[in-house]
């Protein structure tokens, strides 16, 4: 009864067949070999981008900060939604990678910014005693597990464009976006006005590879120094590739996201009808925040359930692609006590 995070998954059988393929015999490093410009193809393909530059690297922070950095100067400002993942997360690695420039908190409900709030945040511009509009992030699916629409996006991406800032979207868990709403990678991206996206795939099912789609190419030279200088650039970068490779075959990758959104539908509906259970947000995506009793969370934890406590009585949980049915009704039983009434009545 993992439900942790999607990061704890294990990784489907197809990608690890994908790396232990990639481990025949030799090949040149640092992407230089075919596996590599094939995924770079594939990814180009899925996002109808023939022009876009991909990049690979191993975590979902190297990505977002390395494009932050590509976006926004050191005296220039980041606006993002105040629970953003690059806000919350990432130890101040976007600050760091953009050489100091300023994160710009934006209020909204279940963590998506407003086109006002974000528009009334955008000052500055011109007083050398204030940091420069910079650039503006998103997140997709966001930390609070809501979903952002391609309107919602276009909206926010208008207003940037107005101001003349590029859009970046964090889209650790992207995959999931697209299963809930039905968009298409470019739809959700660049269609809608995304100048940079980073494709999680970790969350997803890998062991750890995030794509940086970069859709002008002539950010990519920057990106690449910066991904160099950064420690970034693998030199067995076909291992990563090999990843990709697996998970995006046949549509992998999208069929493991719209299972981990139905567990997590699952697990709402049944915490909803537990005798003081709560679902605290519509469930959009693979994230559900929830509350019961003490002493639910008391017999979860007692029979191994692992997930994050909430707030009072309320509880983060996430499933994954390996999450079954099984485990989802096994952890709703811990919750209603029925193991400990079936054992009494045995008695």
């Amino acid at each position: 009864m993992f439900f942790a995070s999607d990061n704890g998954a294990p990784v489907p059988r197809e990608v690890m067949d994908a790396v232990i393929r990639a481990n025949e015999g030799p090949a040149l490093p640092y992407g230089d070999d075919p596996l590599s410009g094939r995924v770079a193809d594939g990814i180009r393909d899925l996002f109808e981008a023939p022009g876009a530059a991909v990049y690979l690297v191993a975590t979902g922070t190297a990505a977002n900060a390395l494009s932050l950095g590509l976006l926004c100067p050191p005296w220039g400002a980041v606006y993002c939604h105040e629970q953003a993942h690059v806000q919350e997360h990432e130890c101040g690695a976007p600050e760091f990678f953009t050489g100091g420039a300023k994160l710009i908190l934006v209020r909204g409900t279940e963590g998506r910014m407003t086109p006002g709030a974000l528009e009334a945040a955008i000052v500055g511009r011109g007083d050398v005693h204030m940091v420069q509009p910079g650039a503006v992030s998103l997140t997709n699916v966001t930390e609070a597990g809501s979903v952002h629409s391609v309107a919602q996006i276009a909206a926010l991406a208008a207003v940037a464009r107005a101001q003349g800032l590029p859009v970046h979207l964090d889209g650790a868990r992207l995959a999931n976006a697209l299963a809930a709403t039905g968009a298409s990678p470019a739809e959700m991206t660049w269609r809608a006005g995304v100048d940079i996206v980073s494709f999680g795939g970790t969350k997803g099912g890998l062991m750890g590879a995030e794509a940086v789609v970069i859709f002008d190419p002539a950010r990519a030279w920057e990106f690449e120094l910066r991904r160099k200088r950064a420690g970034h650039l693998f030199s067995k970068h076909r291992y990563l590739a090999a990843q990709f490779d697996g998970w995006l075959e046949g549509g992998l990758w999208l069929r493991l996201a719209e299972h981990a959104n139905r567990m997590a539908a699952r697990l709402a509906v049944g915490i909803a009808a537990q005798p003081g259970g709560r679902v605290l947000q519509p469930v959009e995506a693979n994230i559900v925040f929830a509350e019961w009793p003490a002493e639910a969370h008391d017999r979860a934890e007692a029979a191994g359930a692992r997930y994050y406590r909430h707030g009072p009585g309320g509880a983060r949980l996430v499933c994954s692609w390996a999450t079954t049915e099984a485990e989802v009704d096994a952890f709703l039983a811990t919750l209603r006590g029925a193991e400990a009434r079936a054992e009494s009545a045995s008695a």
